[in-house]
């Protein structure tokens, strides 16, 4: 019955693998789901490798795991590859749960395997720990787990207890990228019924007992509980886990409805009119809809939405990129671009912070002012001057007209006159006004904002 179920799901999930195109690497080890797994895919007539982790947690209980499965990769007589892993210093290097490093480097070590070329399919029945040099007939692969119906379950709980979004209430899916799980139909009953059915061995983990772990902790005393109120939460949950899929559907097909409307993609930059979010609901999934594809938080969206009514020039920054409020729009920018390396100053600003230091803004009558030479120090006409101004990196192609020239030049032509290292020329910031360049910062003024005879009101600015 099992067996038949297993072939149905996996022409249902995984039709485009057949028996004649694919070699499995399937992951053993050595329970009893595991064992059942390599059963099903043996009698259904899969070419497979063995692939077994040894992350040496449990002592003489994880070397007897890994003879007990090197003996089942002899008595189905297929290949084999084992991996030793130092999991308790992975998981202090990385300061992670030992439960979450034995996981990714099990995952890591098996795609790996994947991305070898082809060298760990190795011909049935040669049982070695090393890569040999073999080329199948066989052209796609899969890394198969032992994943069934009652780890689907743990994991929707676990998700819903720790806090998740939509797509944390689907489960585990039947496939994503490489990983195959053609289990998840079966519940933990049907499969221990398959082994006593045929006979099957498996090792016992004795670490299943113990419920230190949050699965184990879901799976002893959770899940039974609330047994005893709803006799059929198990297969209560697993429809809900099928709702939820379908339910997602729905709700990527909205998001990207809302994202459509909203994103406007300028180079490598996303531009989003303020406005349009600020209607847009329910506000708060959006904008973290919006943001986490930028490597940001869910606890930034609470800060990402003060940006809609904050200063020009605010921003909110992810390990990656910033969202900068830029008059009627929230820019999305790379960190690692001039873009994102900007700062828009409005008439009341007196003080602006910015990565090279600070500027300061003061108004005078040109009686009392006075010009000075230091480069740090610009002195303009205020009647010339019209806010926003733009505080950026200089670009190539950037040009303006130096104090004394009547000619444009070109920035990039004005640093090699001052002889400036490629290093110099990198730190350089200018001060931008209706796209015209007011102020090279540190090194001179545009010609067309002197003071002139006429100038009644000067704008001093100074740089700390």
């Amino acid at each position: 019955m099992l067996l038949q179920q297993f072939q149905a799901y996996w022409k249902e999930h995984f039709n485009q693998l057949t028996t004649a195109n694919c070699h499995l690497l399937l992951a053993v080890s050595g329970g009893i789901d595991s064992v059942v797994l390599t059963d099903l895919v043996y009698k259904s007539g899969f070419h497979f490798t063995i692939a077994h982790c040894n992350f040496k947690l449990r002592g003489e209980e994880s070397e007897r795991d890994e003879a007990f499965v090197n003996a089942l990769a002899q008595h189905y007589n297929k290949a084999i590859v084992v991996q030793h892993f130092n999991t308790k210093e992975y998981a202090v290097e990385h300061k992670i749960a030992i439960q979450e490093a034995a996981r990714k480097l099990r995952y890591d070590w098996f795609e790996e395997l994947i991305k070898k070329d082809d060298s760990w399919k190795m011909t049935d029945g040669s049982v070695e720990v090393s890569f040999v040099n073999h080329q199948p007939s066989t052209v796609n692969c899969g890394i198969v787990t032992a994943h069934h119906a009652n780890d689907n379950i743990e994991t929707l709980l676990i998700n819903f207890f720790r806090g998740t979004g939509i797509s944390g209430l689907h489960g585990i899916l039947p496939k994503q990228k490489n990983i195959l799980r053609p289990l998840l139909f079966a519940k933990r009953e049907a499969i221990q019924q398959y082994a006593l059915d045929n006979g099957l061995n498996w090792a016992e983990d004795s670490s299943n007992a113990s419920d230190k772990y949050t699965r184990n902790f879901f799976r002893q005393h959770i899940i039974p509980a609330t047994k005893e109120v709803y006799a059929n939460v198990e297969d209560n949950l697993l429809q809900n886990i099928q709702r939820f899929g379908e339910v997602e559907m729905l709700y990527n097909e909205a998001i990207a409805l809302h994202k459509k409307k909203l994103l406007e993609a300028k180079g490598n930059e996303v531009h989003i009119p303020v406005l349009k979010l600020q209607k847009s609901e329910p506000l708060n999934t959006i904008i973290w809809e919006i943001i986490k594809d930028f490597h940001f938080a869910a606890a930034q969206i609470a800060e990402v939405k003060k940006l809609l009514g904050a200063e020009n020039g605010k921003y909110v920054a992810s390990p990656t990129h910033r969202i900068i409020k830029n008059r009627n729009w929230l820019i999305i920018a790379p960190l690692q671009t001039d873009v994102a390396a900007y700062i828009l100053i409005e008439k009341e600003d007196k003080e602006v912070v910015y990565e090279d230091g600070m500027l300061s803004f003061k108004k005078l009558s040109s009686v009392n002012a006075h010009l000075s030479t230091s480069s740090s120090v610009a002195t303009l006409d205020a009647a010339h001057i019209h806010y926003p101004l733009l505080l950026r990196k200089w670009k190539p192609g950037d040009y303006f007209y130096p104090l004394g020239m009547k000619k444009k030049k070109k920035l990039s032509k004005f640093f090699i006159d001052l002889k400036l290292s490629k290093t110099d020329k990198e730190k350089i910031w200018v001060l931008e006004m209706n796209k015209k360049i007011i102020w090279v910062i540190g090194y001179r003024i545009d010609d067309r904002f002197k003071i002139t005879p006429g100038a009644t009101t000067v704008l001093l600015i100074q740089k700390h």
